[in-house]
């Protein structure tokens, strides 16, 4: 299948895809903890009579059951060697499913129908660097390689699915796009704040997926129909590109001892046309969905009249079209002309900063991570990310730079290097839309359009030419064509360009401010493209540079200037762009000056703020901003100044961590960076231990934890367990895929105060209530304490559960409930 035919396929009618499989497959015998693709090839006619009956039922595409045939999921079942059989062997059942499906359609009298095999990949269940320690490279391949085996069988089109991490989608995406020309669709989990595990929101996913040019992109498993259509409805406002949606069965429910969902198939159906109203074009079922959820949601769709849906997707399609977005992880800026206008951070450069430099050359990103933190904190919406200087390998330092900026501050990053190599993998390793600044016209900007192109970057035109600055305008406005129409060639709209005015000094040439803002005016009224400039040049050598910088900018924004680079800590500069936005009539930029202007605090202020924040504690700064590389040394200068250990456990460390879980629950926070303040603090309580007097350590209780049989995710119950760990209680990690037994033994050998359990599947969590069973029935004392994704309050305490978490930070609050209690 091409990605024509895909499109042409969407364009003529809704897709219907298959519903879920591994519940299914439970209902049919096969136990849970057991590897499924074994499971499957050891009873081939469940799985063909199952998909069977999708391609009756009405399904368009069907997944090959290949979810977690990767080698990394393999390898837990001493599987690894087997992964190239075992991907062919499965999609060679959907083949058989397909066409045994048909023969039975012709024998009843009805057409045969055509139904596409799409290979399916997930996740892998090990987390990428930095979180993590698997690195980029490492999982593309693992991608890479089951991917090699699921073209080899033939299949039409790839699927990327039940995502939690963009980074992990990016990288089966290049996977894809490195190794085929097939379709590729991608759908990703969301939680209740509709916010992936990661802090990704379906904006930004959106934004970022189809900037990298996949086919198809929507949301999977996460919730049924009804909660699921307000992550559609975000993803439609942004979406240029087909939306997929493919709920649960509504919410998990126990019913006589089993999982069961709050919905028939019936109510999926009728909640799905409200999917379709919102724009999903590529419609399926997930957890608890069977063949009967496809017919009658095929009956529903029946009822409606296409053409009046495919209008009103056009509509929202042509609207998201005139967004501009540049994203990070976690969040999305919209650029274009008519919002407020937006500074790009120009802090991080070394050029003309001592300190920057020697920290750099040591590769140590704290100044870095200051400077981000704090133009981020003064209004920066871009952050500008330069470390090109003399004495370090800029790719290695590049790279590390965006690494530590994408966990440690939300805002885009501008990519500002004249290196291709270090752009390319600074870009590579981006888990968002970036801003590559700049491309001009040389002998590479071949090269920098293809790798814009490939990572789905905007780019800042810069109009110089190998021969230098422009001699005038007319040279700069035939730069600036050139490459828009190379961009063009390389199948770059003027939608992702950004020109740059291209400011000269004043003092040299009286002309210099009247020439570029007449650029602007030109990309702007008669180009249609956005634009950028950097202050600092108009006023170089001339006094009291801020005037000049601030009259500059309204002369530029009252002529249609998108953005500058500049300091958003300069008060006057910053003031100066609110009014003018005031002035311009810009979107809500009354509330946004007002709001300004009454904060009553100023730039000075702030700074004395900061300044007293940080004398208290260079130990809670490190575990509040997640920086583990010197807390051991802050801990150690403070007990050689005669601290006592639990003091600084007590008023140090346990206040940060406790900030972080504030800052978490308010969303301020997303996992990301709560690991790693996790981390810094385990850092720092495994140091300082040896120092404590073992008499008079406080030992809020002995937890086992683990998560159950069957289920091979680990993400939340490790953070969990470093969360409880650093709150002082002792903790018994039994890790992923445990028997009831061996955890109803262990709470027993340690005495446990609680037995904590985690499941992240709905095909799991029931044996949370075979743990809390069998921990009754031996009359373990242990409290019993459950979460996950797919958990719920009335859940745990329909299984008999002593306590719900519904995150890790309520975790900590949980136990010592639970322990309190005794």
């Amino acid at each position: 299948m091409t990605r024509q035919e895909f499109a042409e396929l969407i364009n003529n009618k809704l897709v219907f895809l298959d519903g879920a499989t591994g519940s299914n497959l439970q209902k049919e015998g096969m136990d849970p903890g057991v590897c499924p693709e074994k499971w499957i090839l050891e009873h081939e006619d469940v799985i063909v009579a199952l998909q069977k009956e999708y391609v009756k039922a009405g399904s368009d595409i069907i997944y090959a059951p290949t979810f977690t045939a990767n080698k990394i999921k393999l390898d837990e079942y001493g599987l690894a060697d087997d992964i190239g059989s075992i991907n062919k062997s499965l999609v060679d059942l959907s083949k058989r499913a397909i066409k045994e499906a048909n023969e039975e359609l012709v024998k009843e009298g009805k057409a045969e129908r055509k139904c596409y095999i799409a290979g399916d990949i997930t996740m892998t269940g090990k987390q990428l660097y930095p979180i993590g320690s698997l690195k980029l490279e490492q999982l593309i391949d693992i991608y890479k390689e089951q991917l090699s085996y699921l073209y080899e069988a033939g299949v039409d089109l790839i699927v990327v699915e039940t995502m939690m991490s963009l980074s992990e989608c990016r990288a089966a995406v290049l996977a894809v796009k490195e190794t085929s020309e097939l379709p590729v669709m991608v759908t990703l989990s969301f939680e209740d704040d509709m916010r992936t595990l990661y802090g990704t929101d379906p904006a930004t996913a959106v934004t970022v997926l189809q900037s990298m040019g996949v086919d198809a992109i929507g949301a999977n498993c996460s919730s049924g129909a009804s909660d699921m259509k307000k992550i559609i409805d975000v993803m439609t406002e942004v979406a240029q590109i087909p939306i997929i949606a493919k709920p649960n069965l509504g919410v998990p429910v126990l019913v006589n001892g089993k999982t069961a969902y709050s919905n028939t198939p019936e109510e999926y159906a009728s909640e799905m046309k409200e999917l379709i109203l919102s724009g999903a074009r590529i419609i399926g079922g997930c957890c608890g969905t069977d063949p009967s959820c496809i017919r009658f949601l095929r009956k529903e769709v029946d009822k409606l009249s296409y053409d009046d849906i495919k209008d009103k997707i056009c509509e929202k399609v042509i609207k998201a079209s005139k967004k501009k977005i540049l994203t990070s992880e976690r969040c999305s800026v919209d650029i274009a002309s008519g919002k407020k206008f937006m500074i790009i951070g120009e802090r991080i450069n070394p050029t003309g900063k001592k300190a920057l430099q020697a920290s750099l050359r040591e590769a140590d990103m704290d100044m870095v991570i200051n400077m981000a933190e704090e133009q981020e904190k003064y209004g920066a919406d871009i952050l500008d990310v330069n470390v090109g200087m003399n004495g370090i390998d800029e790719k290695e330092i590049l790279l590390k730079a965006v690494e530590e900026l994408s966990q440690s501050v939300n805002l885009p990053l501008s990519i500002d290097t004249s290196n291709v190599s270090a752009m390319e993998c600074a870009l590579r390793n981006y888990p968002g839309r970036a801003l590559i600044n700049s491309i001009s016209l040389s002998e590479n900007t071949d090269k920098l359009l293809d790798i814009c192109k490939k990572y789905g970057a905007m780019f800042v035109l810069l109009p110089l030419s190998e021969s230098g600055l422009p001699k005038d305008i007319d040279e700069k406005k035939n730069i600036i064509h050139n490459i828009i129409d190379m961009a063009k060639n390389h199948e770059i709209s003027k939608d992702n360009i950004v020109v740059d005015g291209l400011v000269a000094t004043v003092g040299a040439d009286k002309n210099a401010a009247i020439e570029t803002l007449e650029t602007i005016r030109y990309c702007k009224e008669e180009l249609g493209v956005e634009t950028v400039c950097g202050l600092s040049n108009i006023s170089y050598g001339l006094p009291e540079r801020i005037y000049v910088n601030s009259a500059f900018v309204a002369l530029a924004i009252s002529k249609g200037l998108t953005m500058a680079i500049a300091n958003p800590m300069q008060e006057l500069l910053m003031n100066t762009i609110f009014a003018t936005d005031l002035l311009m009539a810009k979107e809500d930029a009354d509330s946004r000056y007002v709001e300004r202007m009454t904060e009553n605090v100023s730039v000075q202020d702030k700074q004395e703020v900061e300044l007293s924040e940080k004398v208290i504690s260079n130990i809670y700064d490190s575990v509040l901003k997640g920086r583990k590389e010197h807390i051991t040394e802050y801990v150690q200068k403070e007990l050689d100044n005669g601290c006592l250990a639990s003091d600084i456990i007590d008023n140090e460390l346990i206040p940060a961590i406790n900030r972080v879980g504030d800052l978490f629950a308010s969303g301020r926070y997303f996992l990301p960076q709560l690991m790693k303040s996790a981390d810094a603090m385990k850092e720092a309580l495994d140091y300082i231990e040896p120092y404590l007097d073992k008499n008079t350590t406080d030992n809020k209780g002995k937890i086992v934890i683990a998560t159950v049989k069957g289920d091979i995710h680990d993400i939340g119950k490790n953070l969990v367990s470093i969360m409880l760990k650093n709150y002082g209680f002792e903790i018994y990690d039994l890790g992923k895929n445990v028997e009831a037994d061996d955890i109803v033994n262990a709470a027993v050998e340690y005495d446990a105060d609680i037995i904590g359990l985690s499941a992240l599947m709905t095909t799991t969590m029931m044996e949370m209530k075979n743990v809390v069973d069998l921990a009754r029935n031996r009359e373990v004392r242990a409290k019993i304490m459950i979460g996950g994704a797919v958990v719920t309050e009335d859940f745990a305490y329909e299984i008999g559960a002593d306590g719900y978490s519904a995150d890790a930070n309520d975790a900590v609050a949980v136990a010592k409930r639970l322990i309190s209690q005794e």
